[in-house]
């Protein structure tokens, strides 16, 4: 049966932690905040218990769209909270993006805290690679000839001399480090570290030999993972979270079944999904990769020779990796034919999308033969890296432990990067007819190191569902999906289709407070040409622009192609220009910087932006009196996922623009129109420049959809 945990203690712990905060930061309560506390709650109190067959392995997920202005981020922190403590669970809090990931960990969870009465400890959870690895600075410092061979195992690996300035700066880490006044975060350090730098103070999971390494107690990331272990609270990005998934799940962060998860911007979780799990390789770039590890293999059995089981397993790594070479080799010509389509021009952005993600006989058999010999590769390096994990944990061994402790992490970014091709040829491996929904396999031409051409193979899945059922709603104690914008066209199912989400998931969608209708309109000025027709329509929108923008107040012009915007930008008149802030011509923040200053100032101001500026950016009050939209953001037709998708739908009789085009369309568009109003205060206006949403069949679906703004709608 269902037993219901949320009791009135529990209840009353919410209700007046929410009261208390209320009081103390002298905030208004609102409905919908109210309404998003209560379902969250309800929802994470359902107990499961096996007496229960039709519910059994049910656990609690719901989904909560909160208009802008709800309050959602108090929302769900003071209804899980609790939740999850009388759970004994840990709350995972994942955001998109790092300016909520620092508004939540800097701002809301320090206010509730100090004011809700409520007691908890929280932390932020990053991955190893943002942790200094203290045995390779200390290996980088004492100049290790193994240590420069791990380096350079990679042409964009390559070892560094260590100059004065580097070496500098690695003793004053370490001195830091040593006096407590660092933890070896590179995002505290008080200077920006090099890329390139950084990545020789760096490590992975396929590197670090963990508790075998002699610097384990004093390991930051240990160190910062002993702090996860303690908190009721962790804060960590999606990413983070399915690659925790993709380890297996309480690697780096608290297993599913202890953790309740919100993932906050939860619109943007299945295109991550979908990025983390696909796999790609490069031709030319795997031949040098290995090449290297011939080398890099060489060099071990010197510096091991002591050592004859040693030697004798690292002297088998020489022949797969060399037959992989030579199989490599032989696949390219029949690959470059299909991406030459004799348009020398064309040649780095040429690809080949398979058709139906079916991989023809020829290339599965080669596939076939690759994933053989990538497996026996694979098999030998795990036999090596057995072996010198075994010899790290004896007290006398014939190789001195710190030549052993410098060839771990070499031989582990081997393995590492083997696997990485080895996921790829697997999926190729098959001939994808019976994949349903299909996998997107296609190749492509890219610039490799050096500015050759590269051939790159790529696959991924098209839906998120099957990566996020099995690892994540399956096994997850609770989950919260919350979002300003999560429906399209005013349903859940294009949300749910997309991650999978199971049939007992809960949804609720909850008003803004804010008075559309009173405080903006949403106007259609009258035009005469279509988006379908880019030369018309962008020279009309240069003509229209100088009269609907006032010269003396922010704007915001948003665009779905950076040509459009630049055409726009270089045919309007030159006073209007030095109004105008492009995207791309300065760093995002120093031109949301020059905006606000110049409307300090009393000056006019017009943003222009493409798809990132149209979601994400805070421009209140007078920061922002007028949005205007070019066309309706339909996705660019040539992503091969994207055409992967439209195809399989098309094959079981469905229109994937109707499907998946318009309602995607119309959370862009809803997103882009969000950034008017930010406050209950603000007032303005949003302009759409594109007559469709009238004269097609699915506009008036777009336009019910978006806020109810008061509308304008100008005659032809």
């Amino acid at each position: 049966m269902v037993v219901a945990m949320l009791d009135e203690a529990l209840k009353d712990s919410i209700q007046g932690a929410y009261r208390r905060v209320l009081a103390a930061r002298s905030y208004t309560p609102r409905i919908g905040q109210r309404q998003m506390i209560a379902q969250i709650a309800r929802s994470l109190s359902a107990v499961r218990t096996a007496g229960d067959d039709s519910r059994l392995g049910d656990n609690a997920l719901c989904v909560v769209e909160a208009g802008t202005g709800t309050g959602k981020t108090l929302a769900y922190l003071l209804a899980a909270i609790p939740i999850a403590q009388a759970s004994e669970k840990t709350l995972v809090i994942a955001t998109a993006t790092v300016a909520l990931q620092e508004q939540v960990l800097l701002k809301d969870l320090p206010e509730l805290r100090d004011h809700s009465g409520l007691s908890f400890n929280y932390a932020l959870a990053k991955g190893r690679g943002r942790y200094l690895c203290l045995a390779k600075l200390d290996s980088a410092l004492s100049n290790a000839a193994s240590s420069e061979a791990t380096m350079a195992l990679y042409p964009d690996e390559q070892a560094l001399l260590l100059d004065e300035a580097t070496e500098s700066l690695f003793h004053r880490l370490l001195d830091a480090l040593g006096s407590g006044a660092w933890a070896g975060d590179r995002d505290a350090w008080p200077d920006v570290i090099e890329d390139g730098l950084w990545r020789r103070l760096s490590t992975d999971h396929a590197q670090c030999s963990g508790r075998r390494c002699p610097h384990v107690r004093e390991c930051s990331f240990f160190q910062a993972r002993e702090a996860l272990e303690k908190a009721d609270v962790i804060v960590a990005n999606h990413d983070l979270v399915l690659a925790d998934l993709s380890l297996g799940g309480g690697v780096i962060l608290p297993a599913p079944e202890d953790t309740i998860y919100i993932f906050d911007e939860a619109h943007h979780l299945g295109d991550k999904a979908l990025r983390h799990f696909a796999h790609s390789t490069r031709l030319r770039g795997s031949d040098q990769w290995l090449e290297q590890s011939v080398r890099v293999a060489a060099r071990a059995r010197s510096q091991l020779a002591a050592d004859p089981d040693m030697v004798r397993l690292v002297d088998g790594l020489t022949r797969p990796a060399t037959a992989l070479r030579e199989r490599l080799g032989a696949l390219r010509p029949s690959l470059e034919t299909l991406v030459d389509d004799g348009d020398e021009r064309g040649r780095e952005r040429a690809q080949h999308r398979f058709p139906h993600g079916v991989v023809p006989a020829s290339l599965r058999e080669q596939a076939q033969q690759l994933v053989l010999e990538y497996q026996a590769l694979a098999a030998q390096l795990e036999r090596v890296l057995g072996a010198l994990e075994s010899r790290l944990d004896e007290l006398d061994t014939p190789v001195p432990r710190t030549l052993l402790e410098q060839w771990y992490p070499a031989f582990g970014l081997i393995h590492s990067r083997v696997s990485s091709a080895l996921a790829l040829w697997q999926v190729y491996a098959v001939d994808g007819a019976e994949e349903n929904p299909p996998r997107a396999r296609w190749v492509a031409v890219v610039e490799g190191s050096g500015g050759a051409l590269d051939l790159e193979l790529h696959a991924s899945p098209i839906q998120a569902d099957g990566a996020l059922a099995q690892p994540l709603w399956q096994r997850c104690h609770g989950a919260v999906l919350t979002s300003a914008t999560l429906r399209a066209l005013g349903r859940f199912e294009r949300l749910q289709t997309q991650l999978g989400l199971p049939a007992h998931t809960q949804f609720l969608a909850v008003a803004s407070p804010f008075r559309y209708a009173e405080r903006a309109e949403l106007r259609l000025p009258a035009m005469r040409s279509d988006p379908a027709d880019a030369m018309a329509h962008t020279a009309e929108i240069v003509e229209l622009l100088p009269r609907i923008l006032r010269g003396d107040e922010a704007s915001l012009v948003l665009f779905s192609s950076r040509r459009q915007m630049d055409d726009v930008y270089a045919g309007l008149p030159g006073d209007w220009q030095q109004r105008i802030l492009v995207q791309g011509r300065a760093a995002k923040q120093v031109l949301l910087d020059t905006h606000r200053q110049r409307i300090d100032a009393g000056e006019g101001s017009v943003l222009f932006g493409l798809a990132s500026f149209a979601e994400g950016i805070d421009l209140p009050g007078s920061y922002c009196r007028h949005v205007v939209i070019a066309k309706i953001p339909f996705a660019v037709p040539d992503d091969p996922v994207g055409s992967a998708i439209a195809e399989w739908i098309e094959q079981r009789g469905g229109n994937p623009f109707m499907e998946i085009s318009v309602p995607d369309a119309s959370l862009r568009l809803i997103q882009a129109s969000g950034r008017l109003l930010r406050t209950e205060t603000d007032e303005g206006v949003v302009s759409l420049l594109d007559r469709r949403v009238l004269k097609r069949r699915y506009g008036r679906a777009l336009l019910d959809a978006l806020p109810p703004f008061r509308r304008v709608i100008e005659a032809d």
